[in-house]
């Protein structure tokens, strides 16, 4: 793929990841956050999170089922750094706007409230993700640890649907579209690499 054109997905993939923090920023320079800004930034960051940690965990999948799209792991990294920065707005949000700043409060939230729990903990599992993302890290850990450590953007991805569905009244299905979407990615993976082996071994040789 030529250079010119890279550099224009490139800047299109910054401008769409940063949509939902330019609405936030632009709803609260003009007062219009709703009823409730503080939820609002809380839905928003959370659902920001989830999406792109989606999006960034379908790029493997994708570039299996077709090799054309190869060039799709170019932007998995920035996807995944994306998320982690929205996951940190979302739980700075519970720091500062629920919470207080107050250690007690969050200790007890924390302790108390499952979805927090969950949520701290998705939070946690993406935290050495994003720290190790530079090609620096991946020199030093060596590619087979590096890929070991990454795999924890599985049971982050699963904790924050957890989190998402705690976190909703009952009976709400809000999160259901979502859960189904990283199912489906979640799944196909094994699917695939299964069909890759046994195309291996079928092959002549």
């Amino acid at each position: 793929m030529p250079k010119s054109i890279l550099v224009l997905l490139k800047v299109l993939v910054w401008c769409a990841c940063l949509w939902a923090f330019v609405n936030l920023v632009w709803g609260a320079a003009t007062n219009n956050l709703g009823p409730d800004p503080t939820a609002t930034i809380t839905f928003s960051t959370g659902l920001a999170t989830l999406r792109l940690l989606t999006i960034s965990l379908a790029i493997t999948p994708v570039r299996r089922l077709i090799p054309k799209l190869n060039w799709l792991i170019r932007f998995r990294r920035l996807l995944g750094l994306f998320a982690f920065f929205y996951a940190t707005l979302h739980m700075l949000t519970w720091v500062a706007l629920y919470a207080g700043f107050d250690v007690n409060a969050m200790s007890v939230d924390i302790l108390k409230r499952r979805y927090i729990t969950v949520g701290m903990a998705a939070w946690l599992l993406l935290l050495p993700l994003a720290a190790t993302s530079t090609n620096w890290a991946i020199r030093k850990m060596g590619g087979k640890c590096w890929n070991r450590l990454h795999k924890l953007v599985y049971l982050a991805a699963v904790c924050g649907v957890i989190h998402y569905w705690w976190q909703v009244k009952p009976g709400v299905l809000t999160p259901l579209t979502i859960t189904l979407v990283l199912g489906v990615l979640l799944l196909a993976r094994p699917v695939l690499a299964w069909s890759q082996r046994r195309r291996v071994r079928t092959v002549p040789a």
